[in-house]
């Protein structure tokens, strides 16, 4: 089991030029068709020469909006968490009962225990593959709705910031562009800022530091890991 949200899709698809967006007035393609209906920019007459780079699964994810709704999202999906956690339990006591007590038992009594947890695995496979595309889901509309604003408000701080290109880093490399950049030319920081600043979203509250406790030890699964409840 996890308490983590898998790692929602983003490709490194905001290799663009700034002229090149201010000109089409639309914003490139964006994790899970998010930019798809997103405004156009408002940039305009963009000269600039710069590169910078920003990573924008990170930026969605920092933003005071963005940690209040994964945050909610996460509270959201801790009952089925408990649920899948408790199925879990059910079918590793079973499998302990089968390993302690399966030579003690006749034959027809261990079939019996054995197509029992057959059965009870594949239902827990099914609805954990079910709860984790639901999760994913939810998680990306959240990260869509969030990039459908920030993606016109980045267009115009690279422009007005003297930037000819902007290369999105979310995915290292080789999966995506960028070999190697310097802190010096990314962004993302101030265009986290910019964009907690235009969207009036309060930063959110955190819990006073608490004294560390260890964490309890859970036996060892075959079954698959639960859908996430925290993001990134």
């Amino acid at each position: 089991m996890t308490s983590k949200f898998p790692r929602f899709l983003m490709p490194a698809v905001l290799a663009v030029s700034v002229a090149a967006l201010a000109q089409n007035a639309a914003l490139p393609a964006a994790p899970s068709a998010a930019a798809n209906n997103a405004a156009a920019p408002v940039a305009t007459n963009a000269t600039g020469t710069r590169m910078g780079t920003i990573n924008v699964e990170q930026a969605i994810f920092a933003t005071n909006e963005g940690q209040r709704d994964f945050e909610a999202l996460s509270k959201k999906l801790e009952p089925k968490q408990n649920e899948l956690k408790g199925a879990n339990d059910e079918v590793e006591s079973l499998k302990k009962q089968l390993s302690t007590q399966g030579d003690k038992l006749n034959d027809e009594s261990r079939g019996t225990l054995v197509k029992q947890i057959e059965q009870k695995q594949k239902s827990l496979e099914r609805q954990v593959q079910d709860a984790r595309d639901d999760a994913q889901n939810q998680q990306n509309e959240i990260a869509q709705r969030i990039l459908q604003k920030m993606g016109p408000m980045l267009v115009k701080y690279a422009a007005d910031s003297g930037f000819g290109v902007i290369i999105d880093t979310s995915n290292p490399w080789p999966n995506g562009p960028v070999l190697w950049a310097g802190p010096a030319v990314d962004i993302t920081k101030s265009v986290v800022d910019l964009y907690n600043a235009q969207s009036g979203v309060a930063a959110p509250a955190r819990p006073a530091a608490t004294k560390p406790t260890t964490p309890s030890t859970r036996p060892a699964t075959t079954t698959p890991k639960a859908p996430p409840t925290q993001p990134k």
